[in-house]
């Protein structure tokens, strides 16, 4: 039973080291583990082989080539349930990030007023954040005037014009 803990507790330290140095383990094995296996599924199959074993084993009159059989079976189904969602994460994909680009054509309002040759601020939603910006118009704006953006300056800075109604 000894045997079989230590293999579960080893499983389970392979487990947290994988998850520690995030791939950097993988390395080492080259294209072994490539798309094939990776190192949480390897780590679950030893951990589920060890604590599988040791229950059987301690539970049931199998005797010791039972419990290993047991936890074979227990390692493997545990292995590729680990592996397919790992890689059903690793395909998960996200919205694109936006960029400043992304402004142009956003509607917002003044909130500090902009004069007519210098900057001011308006405030905009990007991707349904709200964000700060400075901007420069060709004519002056007061707080509270409705805007749209008609291009990028800068990360942090846009070139408005008043909303006409």
């Amino acid at each position: 039973m000894t045997l079989f803990l230590g293999l579960g507790i080893a499983g389970i330290v392979l487990l947290v080291l994988s998850l520690i140095f995030d791939g950097v383990l993988e390395g080492f094995f080259g294209d072994f583990l490539d798309g094939l296996l990776s190192l949480p599924a390897i780590a679950g199959f030893v951990s589920m082989l060890g604590f599988g074993g040791a229950i059987v084993l301690g539970t049931t009159g199998l005797g010791v080539a039972g419990a290993t059989v047991v936890g074979v079976l227990a390692g493997v189904v545990t292995g590729w349930v680990v592996l397919k969602l790992s890689k059903a994460l690793m395909r998960d994909q996200t919205d694109a990030t936006p960029r400043s680009a992304d402004l142009v054509g956003t509607a917002g309002s003044v909130v500090t007023a902009i004069p007519a040759s210098g900057y001011g601020e308006v405030l905009v939603y990007l991707g349904g954040q709200p964000l700060k910006l400075s901007a420069k118009s060709t004519a002056p704006l007061t707080r509270g005037t409705e805007i749209w953006v008609e291009a990028s300056l800068s990360s942090t800075s846009v070139s408005v014009r008043p909303v006409e109604r």
